[in-house]
């Protein structure tokens, strides 16, 4: 049998950097996709080749619709399959309110975290749906706990971005499981990684790991465990599932 390739979106840090480690780890070859930072997506790949995975790096952003194409593209050539796709790049902004918020912000937030993930969603279809000849595989796209908490006061915008990747989640789900494909989210709650940092708050998970029910925030690790889960054999009755990991909150 060929090793079946994922492509993880954002994966040069963080969750999806986790999830990228642990995938090859599993025996899936690596598209990992990074926007800016080459530095970070090589050293990721140079892990995953050292312990005899099988992984490229793609820069991309995914809010530019001729990005995706040459992303996907990239890894028509070098392994000819996608039987995987995290939609896990995503960006959040600076806490304000709603009252505050600009047409330049809201634009970025939308275009990055909803039409990113439809439009990578949309070529992973083309590629795995049999419906189109291809041999099926799994979508999941990295949500966020904030689609049900509603972040007032910090990131309305942000979680109603991740909303709409709840809703694309429960639709194409429906919409491609005869064809072979499944579709889940997973929807972490406070974890410990740079993107709060990334909002100006680089001590945000710190300082609300004592407000969490459990005690604690979670670890890239947790949510990459749950990823990979959703995308192998073991979750194979699993499609159209919202899988909160977020401690109880």
């Amino acid at each position: 049998m060929k090793s079946k390739t994922v492509l993880i979106t954002g994966a040069s840090r963080g969750i999806g950097a986790q999830t990228a480690l642990l995938a090859a780890k599993e025996g899936w070859q690596v598209a990992v996709n990074y926007s800016t930072n080459s530095l970070a997506a090589d050293a990721v790949v140079r892990q995953i080749r050292s312990a005899g995975g099988s992984a490229i790096s793609i820069q991309a952003d995914v809010g530019v619709e001729a990005e995706i194409k040459r992303m996907f593209a990239q890894i028509d050539a070098k392994w000819g399959r996608l039987d995987g796709l995290v939609n896990n790049a995503g960006v959040v902004d600076f806490a304000q309110r709603l009252d505050q918020f600009s047409a330049q912000r809201l634009e970025r937030m939308m275009r990055i975290n909803v039409i990113g993930s439809f439009l990578c969603a949309k070529e992973a279809v083309l590629r795995m749906s049999t419906r189109q000849g291809g041999e099926g595989g799994s979508i999941v796209n990295v949500g966020s706990a904030a689609s049900r908490l509603g972040s007032p006061n910090q990131y309305i915008d942000y979680a109603a971005s991740k909303g709409a990747v709840d809703v694309m989640t429960l639709g194409l789900a429906k919409e491609v499981a005869s064809e072979g494909i499944r579709v889940n989210a997973v929807r972490p709650g406070i974890i410990d990684t740079e993107i709060h940092a990334s909002g100006g708050q680089p001590d945000r998970a710190r300082d609300l790991a004592p407000q969490m029910p459990m005690g604690r925030v979670g670890s890239s690790l947790e949510v990459a465990q749950a990823i990979v889960w959703l995308l192998s054999p073991l979750s194979s009755y699993c499609s159209g599932s919202l899988l909160d990991i977020a401690g109880a909150r």
